[in-house]
């Protein structure tokens, strides 16, 4: 854990997917950055992960049995926490290609747009105010284009995310 109460970890990654020191140094400055600039100073912590993980943390709290992206789980109200997300790397990789960037951009994009919904926001039913304030701190941040909008492009093609 940083000292500023928000922290990444780095849980089973397959080989071929690892993250260099250097991505790692990145993350976690990417995450202080949220931290101080979008919770307003509330921590909360990220595991980033393969997709059996993804899969069964997905099962277990939502009883959906599939790998997804990055799930969110808000903290108790009296935890001082937001809560915690799980991303997947194997699921970052494959967007990233489909969506023509580098896959640390692609964990970065995630790691907004769950630490957008620990804030409590919801695309589902917000009426487009999630979509704006990612849209927002996604050009803040110099990220490419946000999980709302690509979904929402892939939605008017007929295609399940």
């Amino acid at each position: 854990m940083s000292s500023d109460g928000s922290s990444v970890l780095f849980g089973a990654i397959p080989k071929d997917l690892d993250l260099s020191r250097a991505d790692k140094r990145v993350l976690r400055q990417f995450v202080r950055n949220l931290r101080h600039r979008v919770t307003g100073g509330s921590a909360f912590t990220c595991l980033i992960t393969d997709d059996e993980e993804l899969r069964r943390l997905n099962r277990e709290f939502l009883g959906r049995d599939y790998p997804t992206d990055v799930l969110s789980f808000p903290g108790a109200s009296d935890s001082g926490s937001l809560g915690d997300i799980a991303i997947s790397s194997e699921r970052a990789k494959e967007q990233a290609l489909e969506f023509g960037h580098g896959r640390l951009d692609e964990i970065r994009v995630l790691i907004l747009h769950g630490v957008l919904h620990l804030t409590g926001m919801d695309h589902e039913r917000d009426g487009g105010e999630m979509d704006r304030a990612e849209r927002r701190w996604r050009a803040e941040f110099d990220l490419p284009s946000t999980l709302i909008a690509r979904a929402s492009s892939l939605a008017s093609k007929g295609v399940r995310s």
